[in-house]
């Protein structure tokens, strides 16, 4: 196959090495489990954190007899993900043996997809921090069947083997060589996770496995041929991935400056000292021999089929994020927040709906999203729901509390629940709009500070100050635009 560079060289990425500059060139194959009830070939359980061996059926031990029988809601994951990855899906695919010998691999083999994977090519796009917008080909996605573990840390002298995962179906998802530097492999893996989620196809859980990351390394003067890679195996931290991929570069580029050649060859990530170390070379590589499965007839599958689940598809972030700045009137910035979970921009959509869409999404923000992280909560446990805060902000735009007020009954709803409407009216805590009342205080304020009136004229952002003493001195229940617009008509200010 012959490898295209897509992308002109960008300085902002080059790597500065002793003898001039560097570019680094990175490919990723992600390994995601496919979300099911049931593994790729058997009716085994998928369910994480089982004791060891519980999800084993005779298919996954590899029993002599046993025949493999293809799991459709497996199949039809993955076509929903290619779809979610704007992809070809290829309506007859392949399943083929892929051969090696591994003490948690019983069958001696992986059924895999090699020549005609169910998912052909694919974008995804990134909107990088520097507002930068980058286009990361998808060159496949193919089903597959997981291995079991082993564990070396159980005995003194033996290794146990794990099957639990071991049939787990997998989706591998392979980049093209698109991507420059690390942040744009974080970035991508990112974008591809948050993909998954919304999809419902993996729930990216890297801690738990189910989703980890082959990191292709490789540089070259700018511009200038490929270079010879190694590959980072699974990786498990979106973070790590960075890391690896900063040592990785700057490893390659000291032998080359120092005259020596790069060998291909496969790595392993050490997170606890932070640098990459080899696991085998490209001369221990395995033939896998592949060739297609005789259990397995070709999987074949109807366009009808493919329209059906696309019909089903969710709103993807991207045309989401399109949405909130197009249609509502946020930031990009603010979109980028809401989209990043389902879970998150479902609760902004609720609290929302009807309401003053900038409002409503500084309030799920940078009060609620705000306090979730600080207290080390989700968006699933969040103590005060979209119809509470909804009901907080019909309480602002109605004039019958201040945002002060409004910050308060936050509080209080956080903590002890209920109808915010109710705790207004019941603890007296609604919004001062008797011009009498807040003319009063006015007065009194300008009365007890005749030397601040002075400069105020002189100096009129010293407004601000006035209409502070006037809200405390209201214990914050004065309107503050009446306030404001009373003190400047008192003060002589235009």
């Amino acid at each position: 196959m012959t490898i295209v560079d897509t992308r002109s060289p960008d300085p902002k990425k080059f790597i500065k090495g002793a003898t001039g500059d560097w570019e680094i060139v990175i490919g990723m194959e992600v390994h995601a489990q496919v979300t099911s009830e049931a593994k790729l070939f058997s009716g085994a359980s998928t369910s994480f954190g089982n004791d060891p061996n519980a999800n084993v059926s005779l298919v996954d031990a590899a029993m002599p007899g046993m025949l493999p029988v293809i799991n459709e809601a497996c199949v039809r994951q993955a076509i929903r993900t290619g779809l979610g990855l704007k992809a070809e899906i290829n309506l007859k695919s392949v399943f083929d043996r892929k051969n090696y010998f591994y003490p948690d691999l019983p069958q001696g083999y992986q059924i895999s997809q090699f020549k005609q994977p169910i998912v052909g090519e694919g974008t995804i796009h990134l909107d990088m921090k520097d507002g930068e917008q980058v286009e990361v080909g998808v060159e496949r996605l193919h089903l597959e069947q997981d291995a079991g573990k082993s564990l070396h840390d159980q005995h003194p002298t033996m290794s146990f083997v794990d099957l639990n995962r071991s049939g787990v179906a997998l989706m591998e998802i392979v980049s093209k060589p698109d991507i420059r530097c690390a942040d744009e492999a974080k970035a991508y893996l990112t974008k591809l996770r948050m993909i998954l989620r919304y999809l419902g196809t993996c729930d990216g859980n890297m801690d738990q496995g189910s989703m980890r990351a082959d990191v292709n390394v490789s540089v070259r003067r700018p511009g200038g041929e490929f270079g010879t890679r190694c590959e980072i195996k699974n990786v498990n931290s979106i973070r790590f991935v960075g890391q690896a991929i900063e040592y990785e570069a700057r490893r390659q580029i000291g032998i080359l400056e120092d005259g020596g050649e790069i060998d291909q060859e496969t790595r392993l990530f050490d997170s606890v000292k932070g640098e990459t170390r080899s696991m085998r070379s490209k001369e221990e590589a395995h033939d896998y021999r592949y060739f297609p499965d005789p259990d397995l007839l070709p999987l074949e599958f109807s366009q009808e089929l493919v329209d059906e689940i696309a019909a089903g598809l969710p709103e993807m972030p991207d045309e989401k994020k399109a949405r909130y700045v197009d249609e509502l009137g946020l930031t990009p910035y603010d979109a980028d927040i809401l989209v990043a979970e389902r879970v998150s921009c479902d609760f902004f959509e609720d609290v929302a709906k009807g309401r003053d869409a900038k409002l409503a999404a500084n309030w799920v923000i940078n009060e609620t999203f705000g306090r979730l992280n600080k207290e080390g909560l989700d968006v699933d446990s969040c103590p005060i729901t979209a119809q509470q805060l909804g009901a907080i902000i019909d309480l602002i735009k109605a004039g019958t509390i201040s945002g002060k007020i409004a910050k308060d009954l936050f509080e209080i709803v956080w903590s002890e629940g209920g109808d915010p409407a109710q705790i207004v009216e019941e603890r007296g805590m609604k919004q001062v709009t008797d011009m009498g009342a807040i003319e009063a205080a006015v007065d009194e304020v300008i009365a007890a500070n005749a030397d601040k009136v002075a400069q105020a004229k002189e100096k009129p952002s010293m407004i601000g100050w006035f209409v502070g003493q006037v809200m405390k001195a209201s214990r914050g229940k004065a309107n503050p635009q009446a306030v404001n617009e009373l003190l400047k008509a008192k003060i002589g200010i235009e």
